[in-house]
């Protein structure tokens, strides 16, 4: 039986494990509709002091991507101010300033305020988006919205660029995030380009990884690796998988802000494919352990097995349905402008070593993945098909 994987089945399951991020600037970089940068004078690189100290504020900030961003901007010089509820985490930086308010009703404490650029890492719904995009207008130059590579209407074919077709939803008015999650944001672009034309950036994330990611999508891999024995590896390992490090992803943020690039960016990697056997090799490389991975039939582990791919096979697609496309995203533009990438052994074993560091029963039960009784149930059932103990492993 051919396997299908439903676009929206897997963009919900997304949304379900956590993806719920004035004048003084010298030159702005522009980048066409066909990709090509027009190279702003003087726009600095992260491997140099940034030209100019800037004052960011960023909405949200203490997530995930939110907290790297802090991290890489303050010993660069900027200024940053922070807006949120006061929520997540209100105990960071405490040497930064905050802002309390509510994106959906309460941006009082925006009135009044300058800042060279701002950075929103939490817009969802187009309604909130527009209100602060539309107060922002006047007193900020530069507007960098943290988007999706779920925005595209069609994620089948392989190489989809930021010129593709994005996601639409019959009522533009919905504010259903879990059902029209892609689309919702396509719509959240528009609202900021619309407010402050011509001074947007929108970045367009895969996967994003790394330490402190509080959804387990990637984190499952190095700890399962690290744990040893044979792992469940789902397909025939050919499969391309693609993610970025939240490091990597403020890191390019960052020099888009320094630079005063505007434009659309699928913000994704590796620069080269990556199959699921290289990822996981890597984790190994990474982690150490003594895992060995038994490759299991793409259709038989989804169709009858259960086995979900992403949710339950974290980062895991298919080569076949409608959602193929999520691993072999084009970063052409974005590596053109500068985009980098760590190796992915880095990745594992940095998001390994923080997890370490978590209280032992929030280690004990991951937010993705299969449970070790379950993974052990499939194991053993491959076997049985396979004729009694035949495996197919990689050490």
């Amino acid at each position: 039986m051919a396997m299908t994987l439903s676009r929206r089945g897997l963009i919900q399951g997304a949304t379900a494990l956590g993806s719920l991020w004035a004048a003084g600037c010298s030159s702005t970089q522009v980048v066409k509709e066909g990709g090509t940068p027009t190279q702003a004078q003087g726009a600095p690189g992260l491997g140099t002091a940034p030209a100019a100290k800037k004052k960011i504020l960023i909405l949200g900030g203490t997530g995930f991507l939110g907290p790297a961003l802090v991290e890489l901007a303050r010993p660069r010089g900027h200024t940053l101010t922070l807006f949120n509820r006061g929520k997540t985490r209100p105990h960071l930086f405490p040497d930064v300033e905050k802002l309390l308010g509510d994106r959906d009703g309460n941006l009082k404490a925006l009135e009044g305020r300058q800042w060279d650029a701002v950075i929103d890492t939490s817009g969802y719904v187009p309604r909130v988006v527009r209100a602060s995009a539309e107060l922002l207008a006047p007193s900020v130059e530069h507007y960098v919205f943290i988007s999706t590579i779920s925005v595209y209407a069609d994620m089948s074919p392989y190489g989809i660029d930021e010129e593709s077709p994005v996601a639409t939803v019959a009522d533009e008015k919905t504010e259903d995030v879990s059902q029209h999650y892609g689309a919702l944001k396509a719509l959240c672009e528009k609202a900021a380009e619309a407010a402050m034309p011509g001074r947007i950036t929108t970045l367009r994330p895969g996967l994003i990884t790394g330490p402190e990611d509080p959804t387990d999508r990637f984190s499952y891999w190095p700890v399962r690796v690290a744990r040893g024995g044979e792992v469940l590896s789902p397909g025939d390992g050919e499969d391309p998988v693609q993610f970025i490090d939240v490091r990597d992803l403020a890191a390019f943020t960052l020099g888009l802000v320094e630079g005063r690039t505007v434009g659309t960016f699928n913000a994704t990697g590796p620069a080269s494919t990556l199959s699921m056997r290289g990822m996981l090799e890597a984790c190994k490389a990474g982690c150490g352990g003594d895992a060995t991975f038994t490759w299991v039939e793409s259709d038989w582990l989804v169709e009858q097995q259960k086995v979900k791919p992403w949710s339950q096979m974290p980062v895991w697609i298919p080569r076949s349905g409608e959602a193929k496309g999520m691993g072999r995203v084009s970063n052409a533009r974005a590596l053109a402008r500068g985009l980098t990438f760590r190796p992915a052994a880095d990745t594992a074993r940095d998001t390994l070593a923080w997890f370490k560091t978590l209280p032992p029963e929030r280690q004990e039960k991951l937010r993705a993945g299969l449970t070790p009784e379950r993974e052990r149930e499939v194991l053993a059932a491959w076997h049985q098909r396979q004729g009694g103990g035949g495996r197919s492993t990689t050490p």
